[in-house]
């Protein structure tokens, strides 16, 4: 990974001086190599009277600088390479504004990403400072789809969040069983960041709507527990307790006007957890869920949740 500026809240990656070419954020974040695909072998028979048949269903993709595998995938299965990540935010960049920040690899390679500063931002009671961010994603194993998602960054604490607006995601997703167009992507999104005002404004919403205790048992069982289960028998009950301990005032921020005893807190209470204490096996697994696995979906069940409280 690569980055400018400050270390990001995962704690990874090589520093970059500002406005570097795209070939040395290439180099920098790990994505200077090619995806190559291969056909698929099998071995029939053994010893000396064995035949190698190719598979014409299966291709094997592979790194171009170490070989590694990555998966494999139906010759349908359409790749986008790290250069066309990168690519993407090219006239971003140079025209519309957008600063890219970090971008890099997990899982040896098997999902790419870069994620630019869009200039947007929003100022809470209080200082509460977040900024708007778009983050490119794809995946050589068929785990994720090429996705273009708006997202958030709360400077205090730098919790993420993916703005899911309007009943949507906030988000273009490109399945690998179609060619990724980047014009398309972006003509798509809207560049005009609609998706952005709509989350300001539903956020300012939740930051001036107060509540009470029981709102926020009934809201952290919600998001992370068993609404069938009494509250002494649920099954996820340390992390039910450690979201209600970083919203009472343990959270990064959580002091803030815009947050103290509010439906915001709460939301940020939960993207706290899962970006910096959710159990994970290591940062590189961590960053990988609260992207684009399970605790991505926890945070946007957490958005939703708590637009429910200012519906």
């Amino acid at each position: 990974m690569a980055f400018v500026r400050e270390t990001p809240w995962h704690g990874l990656g090589n520093r970059l001086p500002e406005k570097q070419s795209l070939e040395v954020w290439l180099q920098a974040a790990g994505m200077d190599w090619q995806i190559e695909s291969s056909d698929v072998l099998y071995q029939i028979g053994g010893g000396e009277r064995f035949a190698v048949q190719a598979n014409p269903e299966a291709k094997v993709l592979y790194r171009s600088d170490t070989k590694a595998p990555l998966s494999v995938v139906s010759p349908r299965y359409q790749i986008v390479q790290p250069r066309e990540i990168l690519e993407f935010y090219r006239d971003l960049v140079s025209v519309g504004g957008f600063e890219l920040e970090t971008a890099g690899v997990l899982k040896s390679g098997k999902k790419l990403w870069a994620l630019a500063r869009t200039g947007e931002e929003m100022l809470l009671a209080g200082g509460d400072r977040v900024k708007g961010y778009l983050l490119l994603a794809t995946s050589c194993d068929g785990t994720l789809a090429t996705v273009a998602q708006f997202t958030s960054v709360r400077v205090v604490c730098n919790n993420t969040l993916q703005l899911a607006v309007d009943g949507g995601t906030g988000a273009v997703k490109v399945p690998h069983s179609t060619t990724f167009n980047p014009e398309s992507v972006k003509e798509s999104l809207g560049i005009g960041h609609t998706a952005w005002n709509e989350f300001a404004g539903l956020a300012q919403e939740l930051s001036q709507r107060k509540v009470n205790r029981l709102d926020v048992t009934k809201y952290v069982i919600e998001v992370l527990g068993n609404r069938n289960a009494p509250i002494a028998d649920q099954p996820n009950a340390k992390a039910l307790k450690t979201v209600i301990e970083l919203f009472a005032g343990q959270g990064k921020g959580s002091g803030l006007q815009a947050a103290n005893g509010t439906a915001w807190g709460l939301v940020n209470a939960v993207t706290e957890y899962v970006d910096h204490h959710r159990r994970a096996k290591s940062q590189d697994t961590r960053l990988d869920s609260a992207w684009f696995g399970q605790g991505a979906q926890i945070k946007e069940k957490a958005w939703m949740q708590a637009l429910k409280l200012v519906a």
